[in-house]
């Protein structure tokens, strides 16, 4: 595949950089044609041009981090770390302007020289890139008060599949015919999902948070187009730039650890701790304590019979009123808690020492029993929560499947980790039918499959279970006005019928790339490398009769 015309960013074909690029947080690996690394705006849009004409698929990518396959794909992937220069923060009016590869720890620490962040903070906040958190509507701990992503998104600028700028504003209506994709969609579709009002507010699902689908929701709440390009995976266009809304820093944080001793009265202790506006409520299974250990339990204070843990997080501008919050929140769980644990600001990490125990457990086991995020990022009612998590354990023990389990309870979203044996035969359809049993599980109680982390390829598969034909078609038709070629992340939140559980990082099956390449992308897993370059990773391209060449 030769690069398009006048291209002057980066464009390589070798197989070094296509492995480098086969692979992101998840369970997939796809060896993409090439990789691509425009050097401007002006060089995307060439890029663009030349993949509609020649139907090239096209997947953006940030720091490879998202875990539901949506960004890698079997075109050419784009990254776009280049745009990582712009970052303005407006004090005045507590907004930011940033790149769509500046990280949210770029903008949070340039953000805090004033008192200000942004307060969405997926674990991944390290080294997570502002457009892959927009692409995913990514939110985290604290998303039990402040939400996901959306919401703090005041503006974004899109390239769209006509080579075209576009910038969108919160509350500012955009002319038709301004672009060519927004005449489309203001002209066929925006009327059909007007008059499909009332199928999408009974169709979606009835929960805090949801990143799955086109927010279709959102955007007739708000009239803002916007709202249906955060969370849409870079399937309908690029993003190069973000505007954010920004909030001050608190003042005074104070953390709870309360350890139940079953999961009878779970949604019971989540709903009165979320009266007195916790920062963040998280959940520890017992299968996650099991998994730490009796050891870390000991050092960290937790009782060998503890069913559950929560961590609670509260945040105040005034010590008062933080102390305030705690006592009539402790006083509220007391009745349902074997324990409750409460330490004032730096003190408090102390409570979720445990928490972060399970990640060089994970890290470490054996290749034969790796770590696969399947069923990850299912969000439910809370009211639900406890009915979920027995399922999960009651099928995964059917299927022989080990898990662990833990997410932000505020939410009623949960996070879970699957452990197969991958020397034992089977394992993939055993994983495969874990997947579609709790797709059901998730559809019957009134849950989406993705709280925060997308559909990518993962899901895709799932959403006519949960959404039905009727609203799989109108998210067709987005797909259409915006990308009527087909050439941004195909596969990625509208099904191609291709298994989910197929094209594996592990396993038999897996595609052949370069074994040195193979270690580092694993070392990159193992310990959340993922603002490494991989063209650094890499090295330098052959290149016949001139020597080597980036």
């Amino acid at each position: 595949m030769l690069p398009p015309p006048a291209f002057r960013g980066i464009f390589r074909t070798d197989a070094r950089a296509r492995a480098a690029y086969s692979e992101g947080a998840g369970i997939y690996r796809i060896v993409p044609r090439a990789v691509a690394l425009p050097s401007d705006v002006a060089d995307l849009k060439l890029l663009i041009s030349w993949a509609s004409e020649h139907r090239v698929p096209l997947v953006a990518r940030g720091a490879g981090s998202a875990m539901g396959g949506g960004n890698i794909g079997d075109g050419v992937v784009v990254d776009l770390a280049e745009f990582s220069h712009l970052l303005h923060i407006d004090p005045s009016t507590r907004t930011a302007t940033t790149g769509a590869a500046v990280t949210l720890a770029g903008l949070n620490a340039a953000a805090a020289t004033y008192g200000l962040r942004l307060p969405p903070d997926p674990s991944s906040g390290a080294w997570a890139t502002l457009g892959g958190m927009v692409s995913t509507n990514a939110a985290g701990a604290r998303s039990v008060r402040f939400g996901s992503v959306r919401r703090w998104v005041q503006g974004l600028t899109l390239i769209t599949a006509d080579a075209q700028e576009v910038v969108l504003r919160r509350g500012v209506s955009q002319p038709d015919g301004s672009a060519r994709a927004l005449d489309r969609f203001g002209k066929d579709v925006a009327p059909r999902l007007r008059a499909a009002a009332p199928l999408v507010s009974s169709r979606f699902p009835r929960v805090r948070k949801n990143s799955s689908g086109y927010a279709l929701d959102a955007y007739l709440a708000s009239g803002d187009v916007l709202d249906l390009i955060v969370g849409a995976e870079g399937t309908l266009g690029i993003v190069t730039e973000i505007k954010w809304r920004l909030d001050p820093l608190p003042e005074c944080r104070a953390g709870m650890r309360v350890q139940l001793p079953s999961l009878d009265h779970l949604h019971t202790v989540v709903e009165a701790v979320n009266r007195h506006e916790p920062s963040a409520v998280e959940l520890l299974d017992r299968s996650f304590l099991d998994l730490v250990g009796p050891s870390h339990r000991v050092a960290t204070g937790v009782g060998p019979d503890i069913e559950a843990l929560l961590l609670v997080e509260f945040e105040r501008e005034q010590l008062d009123a933080l102390r305030q919050a705690l006592a009539l929140a402790e006083t509220a769980v007391m009745p349902w808690a074997v324990s409750v644990d409460v330490a004032y600001s730096g003190d408090a990490d102390r409570l979720w020492a445990i928490r972060h125990a399970a990640s060089p457990i994970l890290a470490g086991l054996p290749e034969d029993r790796r770590s696969l995020q399947v069923i990850e990022d299912a969000c439910v009612p809370i009211e639900r929560m406890g009915e979920y998590i027995g399922a999960v354990r009651r099928m995964a023990a059917q299927l022989e499947l080990p898990v662990v389990l833990f997410g932000h309870a505020g939410d009623g979203h949960i996070h879970v980790n699957l452990l197969p044996e991958l020397a034992r035969s089977g394992w993939q359809d055993r994983v495969a039918a874990l997947l579609e049993d709790v797709t059901q599980v998730v559809k019957r109680l009134g849950g989406t499959p993705s709280g925060e982390h997308g559909d990518g390829r993962l899901r895709a598969q799932s959403l006519n279970q949960i959404y039905g034909t009727e609203i799989l078609e109108l998210f067709r038709e987005v797909k259409q006005a915006f990308d009527p070629s087909g050439i941004f992340n195909p596969g990625v939140i509208l099904p191609s019928g291709e298994p989910a559980i197929s094209r594996l990082k592990v396993g038999p099956d897996a595609a052949a790339i370069p074994d040195d390449i193979q270690r580092r992308l694993r070392e990159i897993e193992l310990t959340g490398g993922y603002a490494r370059s991989r063209l650094e990773l890499a090295g330098e391209e052959e290149v016949e009769g001139q020597g080597s060449r980036v």
